[in-house]
């Protein structure tokens, strides 16, 4: 009983003394990281907690449907996947082709208004809108400084630091991209209440646009970028130049870091699987949506051709382009594609005219490409 006690009296001493730490280090994000996770039977932030932030709306317009093609749902997940699907915890899986809606599937209660959190589909996103920034004129080309945005950047190895080194991971700042550590930058970031603080703590280590490093915080500033060069929110400058014009059917909510603070560009974009699609079809259409260009031709293709860089392991990159993911001859076929920590995709294969969507909870990490990234798209091609 005595060992007991005292067991129990050290317990109490340690943890007031990680309290006070934690207070003393300004990190207390990390309470509500530990709600959010470990307090809810999960080790990651789930995907419709969008409502414990601060959001700020991308406003739908004018909604143009999806057609429905005339054999909609009478294909099915083969049997022998669909178990790996739910195993998965998938909540949504819809297959596009030739611009018509071939597949349609919800699990878990969610349906085609539900909305969920796109965690990293969000940077594809603010890359596209960079490739749009850049038709307007209001950055004048991807080798820009990012110096000439923000004041941060314009002395030492940061100076060299341009636009395309934001789009293509390869800044050379030594953000910490642990998924595991609560002190890193994403955990930091998305529980944090200061977003441009935290990001402009990291320095520029190595030589810009040399080693291809996934990293948040490039994304983050890039989106720091397009505030200053369009003078509006993210989200206001996502509603006018894409969602609106897309067609979305819901107006969309973008996690900020507190109150009329920013957005948090590298992920929270928050909506449903039909919305996301748009992106996927716009890009399948080099840029344009019935018709209208609506991003540059030459920078969607620019996108989706791997950046001229090396990997960690100094082998040529073939993953990466300009916040697009890349698939280079799955089975035959190129694919692209953008994605989110717990299984978000947005998947384009240009042979076959398809996107595929799938939402969902987990997934499992692989070398370049999650494990179960192949499961959807082997699904969508065996279907159809």
């Amino acid at each position: 009983m005595k060992f007991l006690k005292k067991l129990g009296k050290w317990f109490l001493i340690i943890l007031l003394l990680l309290n006070i730490a934690i207070i003393v280090s300004g990190k207390s994000y990390i309470y509500k990281g530990i709600a959010d996770t470990y307090l809810q039977g999960r080790t990651k932030p789930g995907i419709s907690a969008y409502g414990q932030f601060e959001n700020r709306e991308v406003k739908a317009g004018a909604v143009q449907e999806w057609p429905s093609a005339h054999d909609l749902n009478k294909k099915e997940i083969p049997a022998d996947i669909l178990q790996k699907f739910k195993d998965y915890k998938t909540v949504a899986f819809l297959v596009f082709r030739d611009d018509s809606l071939r597949h349609e599937q919800y699990w878990d209660g969610y349906d085609q208004n539900s909305v969920s959190n796109s965690f990293s589909i969000a940077k594809t996103f603010v890359g596209v809108m960079t490739g749009i920034a850049i038709s307007e004129g209001k950055i004048k080309s991807i080798d820009q400084p990012v110096g000439d945005f923000l004041p941060e950047f314009r002395e030492g190895t940061a100076a060299k630091i341009t636009i395309k080194h934001l789009l293509t991971m390869s800044s050379g700042i030594n953000f910490n991209e642990s998924y595991t550590n609560p002190l890193a930058y994403p955990a930091a970031a998305y529980y944090g209440s200061d977003l441009e603080k935290l990001t402009y703590s990291y320095d520029a280590v190595d030589e810009p646009g040399k080693v291809f490093k996934y990293l948040s915080g490039n994304t983050a500033l890039l989106s720091f970028v397009l505030k200053k060069a369009t003078g509006m929110t993210l989200s206001d400058y996502a509603s006018e130049k894409l969602w609106k014009p897309l067609g979305a059917r819901n107006t969309a909510l973008w996690s900020l870091d507190h109150k009329d603070g920013v957005e948090k560009a590298y992920c929270c974009l928050n909506s449903n699987a039909r919305d996301f699609a748009r992106l996927g079809q716009l890009f399948l259409d080099s840029g344009r949506w019935k018709g209208k260009q609506i991003v540059p031709e030459d920078f969607v293709l620019a996108s989706v051709k791997p950046a001229n860089l090396l990997t960690n392991s100094g082998d040529k990159n073939q993953k990466y382009g300009y916040s697009w993911w890349l698939i280079p001859a799955h089975n035959g076929r190129d694919v692209f594609y953008a994605r989110g920590i717990l299984g978000q995709y947005i998947f384009v294969i240009p042979s076959k005219k398809m996107v595929v969507v799938r939402l969902g909870k987990t997934s499992e990490p692989g070398q370049d490409h999650p494990v179960d990234a192949f499961l959807y798209l082997d699904a969508a091609l065996e279907m159809y």
